[in-house]
């Protein structure tokens, strides 16, 4: 079944007036997976179990990019939402999501941008379970685009001002290797849920997700590269070692 990003992808080629071709966009993809058919990583795709959930919010483009990694993160984590952004148009089921009463959600924004009395440090704690109804479960809103984009969605999203801002402190550069990052500290989007996963205690969903990262990563370069893959690498162990079991 298409996951969330997916299906946005589908709808946004469907409104658009001409076929869209970014970098890489090279004929005899996976449809699946987005990759070039001799580097498919269907069969490695990781299973696992998360509390947690993700709602990316998305610039215009970034669902049809082949190196887009918010896709990687709705290959995993179950409970994902993904949104395309606008400043003028709120689709009402992203509303609705922010106001479940079964989530808690918090914007993953940096804190030097945002008013301090917003800022947290961890995922707030569990809301406290009532009759009938189980404890809120934290639900991660990361704005997913350019820098200039991803601040212009904090910054004119007024939907999201009631909700509190983590910010992450990471103590490991990135190792985001597809595209070049504005600032020497920003992290790609798969790598920035991974660690809100591990500060929720999905300590396992957080590396199997950096996992999954690492060996989409290394197919799409040697797939650019027309290069072969060592499927018995260090990206490849690592995965395999977090993977009792592939998607099939």
């Amino acid at each position: 079944m298409p996951h969330a990003v997916s299906r946005l992808r589908a709808t946004r080629l469907a409104a658009s007036s001409k076929p869209f071709v970014a970098r890489g966009s090279a004929p005899g993809r996976c449809e699946r997976c987005r990759l070039l058919a001799p580097y498919c990583i269907c069969d490695l795709r990781p299973r696992v179990d998360t509390r947690a959930g993700v709602c990316l919010l998305m610039g215009d483009i970034e669902a049809l990019k082949p190196s887009n990694t918010g896709w990687l993160i709705a290959d995993l984590v179950a409970h994902t939402w993904a949104f395309a952004w606008s400043r003028t148009v709120i689709d009402p089921a992203l509303i609705a999501l922010l106001n479940d009463p079964q989530w808690q959600p918090c914007v993953v924004f940096p804190g030097e941008f945002v008013d301090p009395a917003r800022v947290i440090a961890a995922p707030p704690p569990a809301g406290p379970a009532t009759a009938g109804a189980p404890a809120r479960r934290p639900l991660f809103v990361l704005l997913d685009g350019t820098w200039s984009e991803a601040r212009k969605m904090f910054n004119k999203s007024r939907y999201l001002d009631p909700f509190p801002v983590l910010s992450l402190h990471p103590d490991h550069p990135s190792n985001y290797r597809l595209r070049r990052a504005a600032r020497a500290d920003h992290f790609c989007t798969a790598e920035v849920a991974a660690l809100c996963l591990a500060l929720a205690g999905e300590a396992r969903a957080a590396e199997a997700l950096a996992a999954w990262l690492d060996v989409f990563s290394e197919h799409y370069l040697k797939g650019k590269q027309n290069r072969p893959v060592d499927r018995d690498g260090p990206a490849h162990q690592r995965l395999r070692a977090l993977a009792p079991g592939a998607a099939g």
